[in-house]
Order: structure tokens, then sequence, then C-alpha cells
């Protein structure tokens, strides 16, 4: 089968199709993308997806037939380099930055990508998010050094966007095993409450009532507000909040909510928003582990990529998307985890139950880094 490449059908798990073939260089075939709707194939949000991964490998082959209902993908290698793309903004930019955040540590040369569009919706991750939870996340994985940051430069809200973030990451030849077994107990809660083209009394009224959650579990609580101005602050009016705990034993735990976008379902008021967000904090430290829901499947890929050693990382309950991507691994590179329940005992307070997630890395190393 290895030879033929793998085929799949529907347009569910589109990235992460697409993302194991550029890693694994298996081609991947995906038929019948939507061909029962009024509106058949690709959308133009994965188009766009589709067009980054061209600008970041060297010589992908991508056939798409005219209804755009079949898609065929040859991965070329991973290439890197200076990279600008135009985000489509029907997705955030967190839905490019996900899949690149995968890839950008086995290209052949440094990643510098400047991506335009949506930096802050309800559906995706927002680049806040990334940045706080995903970065400290890889660190662990040995993916760190100057070169390896996320800066939002413009803040763009939907539907109209007009953010802009630059995301910079070195290579890296091999990932670190690591041991993630016990989070360790909450010390302190961080936070940005962000408003584009509305009263920046907005940022501090979300801060206040978020506070007066939070302030009953923990005194060390600072939420920064963001408030951006002019040019920098994209085409639509909104406002959001992204809330980080962090443990003692460095893992963290992150939860966010923003505004409805301009002209689409019933407004939000700031203080709601604030109360409802530290509320989705505190649920997500009731799942635990030492990975929150939105990165599961990023720390299971790294796993997965490491040396040819165990690694064990503890999560909270898996997400239905985390389950189909555990599937991806062993299609693409064979590899199954072992997963252990674990049942916290009634007086320990420990949250809902984990599951401790173990595998031994395939040793995948970068082929297109050579040694100096």
């Amino acid at each position: 089968m290895a030879s033929q490449g793998l085929a799949y059908d529907g347009c569910n798990f589109f990235r992460q199709r697409l993302v194991f073939s550029t890693l694994s260089g298996k081609r991947v075939k995906i038929k019948n993308i939507r061909s029962k709707d009024n509106d058949p194939g690709l959308r133009d949000f994965e188009a766009s997806f589709i067009r980054l991964l061209d600008k970041v490998t060297n010589g992908s082959r991508i056939e798409i037939n005219q209804t755009g209902t079949v898609l065929f993908y040859q991965p070329g290698l991973l290439y890197g380099g200076t990279v600008e793309h135009d985000c489509n903004p029907q997705r955030s930019i967190g839905y490019y930055l996900e899949a690149l955040l995968m890839l950008a540590p086995f290209m052949k040369n440094s990643l510098k990508a400047t991506l335009r569009g949506v930096t802050n919706d309800s559906v995706d991750p927002t680049v806040d998010l990334l940045k706080s939870t995903a970065l400290p996340l890889m660190k662990k994985f040995g993916i760190d050094g100057e070169g390896f940051d996320l800066k939002v430069v413009k803040r763009g809200m939907a539907p109209g966007g007009g953010g802009e973030v630059v995301f910079t990451c070195p290579v890296r030849r091999t990932i670190r095993p690591v041991q993630l077994t016990d989070p360790g107990k909450i010390k302190r809660i961080r936070g940005v409450a962000y408003s584009v083209r509305v009263s920046p009394q907005m940022a501090n009224r979300i801060v206040e009532s978020a506070r007066a959650v939070l302030n009953q579990f923990l005194p060390d609580i600072y939420i920064y507000t963001d408030h951006m101005k002019g040019a920098n602050s994209g085409k639509s009016p909104g406002f959001g909040l992204t809330l980080v705990a962090e443990t003692l034993n460095g893992s963290f735990i992150s939860a966010e909510m923003s505004s409805t976008p301009q002209g689409q379902g019933d407004p939000v008021l700031p203080e709601d928003l604030g109360r409802n967000c530290a509320k989705l904090l505190l649920e997500e430290v009731h799942r635990g582990g030492c990975v929150d829901s939105s990165n599961q499947s990023l720390a299971l890929l790294l796993m997965t990529l490491g040396q040819q050693d165990v690694s064990k990382v503890l999560l909270g309950p898996l997400s239905p998307y985390t389950i189909e991507f555990l599937r991806h691994i062993r299609d693409f590179f064979q590899i199954m985890f072992k997963i252990e329940v674990q049942k916290p005992l009634e007086d320990e307070r420990k949250g809902g139950d984990k599951v401790l997630m173990t595998c031994v890395g395939v040793g995948y190393s970068n082929i297109n880094k050579g040694l100096k």
C-alpha cells in the first residue's frame, strides 16, 4: 500500500492528512470532497491552505479535478525560507498556523512566515493562544532558540480581517523525547484582553469580570489589555480574551473567547465574555493533563516524531479531533500509542479522568538538514 499512497474520503480532517503526507512523504488522494453539497468541492480557505503548503515545499505535485471534489497531493521537500501568505478570511490565521507549527522544525531552511488575515475569531485557536501555549510546548521537545517567535503585528477580527503575524522557527535535526506525566498545581494565571475599533474601556470591563471569577481561586492573576489603534487594528470591530494558567511544572492550560463578528448573531457583552471565558479556563483546568485540549494533537505528533525512545504525556479527555489524529498517525507512521486511563481518587480533587499516552518515537530525522 505504501508505494500507492493513501486514499481518504470527504473533507473532514483535511489539514491533518496533508500535514502527515508532507512529513511522511507519502502521497495522498482525497475524494468525494463535499460531493453531495449544492456547492461541491474545496472551499476557498482549503485552497488557500494548499497554496501555503505549496509555498513552503519544493516540488510538490497537486492535482484537483474540475469540480474540486478530488484532490491528489504528492508532497515535495519541506523547503522553508521566507514566505508571505494572505490567508482566506473564512478561517483565522490560527487554522494555517497550527499546520505550520507542525512542519516548521523539519524544513531545510529556517522558516520566516508572514501571514495576513483574521488573527482572532471564535472558530480556530487565536494567535495569542498559540503563542502562549503551543510555543512553550514545542520548547519542551527541544524546539527553541533565538529565532523561535510569533509576533502579532496587526490585529484583525472577523469578518474583515486585516491582521498580520510573523512566525519564525529554527530547524531541528531531531526531536527530544519527553516525560510529561505530572502537571502540578496551578501557580498563576496570565491573559490578554484585546479590543480593536471599539472603546478601549471594553478590554477593562472584560478584565474586571474575569478577575471576579478567578480571584476566588488564586491571587496571582495578571491580564494585560491590548488596544490596537489605527492601521494596526484591522478592518472589523471586536474584542476578546485569552487566558493561560501556568502550573508549577511549567505546563500551560488555556481558554479563550472572542466577540461575535460584526453583523453575525447576537452581540456579546464584555462582562459576559470575561465571566464565561474564566469559567472555560476552570473547565480546562478540571480536564487537566499536561497539555490542554487545543494542543493535544501537536504534542502527540512531536512524540511520534521523537528519537527512538519512550515519550509519555498525560492528557485530559481526548477530543474527537485528537482521536482522528491518532488514526492518521497509525496510517502514515505505523505508530500505535499505549493509552491508559487514570481515574483520580475522590478526595484528591484532581479533576476529570486523565489519559496517559505512551509511545516510542519513529526517530524521524530531518533529512533536509545536512550535518554542519
